[in-house]
């Protein structure tokens, strides 16, 4: 069994900062990609900002310069740090992970996703 917990969700008006936290539990082996994605209503999921074992990134366009995806492998968490935020920036954010758990399996994991809104 492999968990995802997220935290760090609210509101928050424009031009302001949340940040996402993500810790992942269980029967983990290892982690490759972690990160975010997120989804508005009546849009589909996209993927925000992720980083795997080695530290490379990745962000939409949208949240280059605002948005700081960071990771602490030996807690086996993912945060996210978010800047200047836009209405636009407002949806479900989903913590995902790639893990090798130990029973040998290896396979994709969600969080259940927490709420950010921006509006003033």
């Amino acid at each position: 069994q492999v968990q995802l917990a997220e935290s760090g969700g609210g509101l928050v008006q424009p031009g302001g900062s949340l940040r996402l936290s993500c810790a992942a539990s269980g029967d983990i082996l290892s982690i490759y990609n972690m990160g975010w994605y997120r989804q508005a209503p009546g849009k589909q999921r996209e993927r925000v900002a992720t980083t795997t074992t080695g530290g490379s990134t990745y962000y939409r366009d949208s949240v280059k310069g605002r948005f700081t995806i960071s990771r602490d492998n030996a807690k086996n968490t993912v945060y996210l740090q978010m800047n200047s935020l836009k209405p636009e920036d407002t949806a479900v954010y989903y913590c995902y992970a790639d893990i090798h758990t130990i029973w040998l399996s290896r396979n994709d994991y969600w969080g259940p996703g927490t709420q950010v809104t921006v509006s003033s």
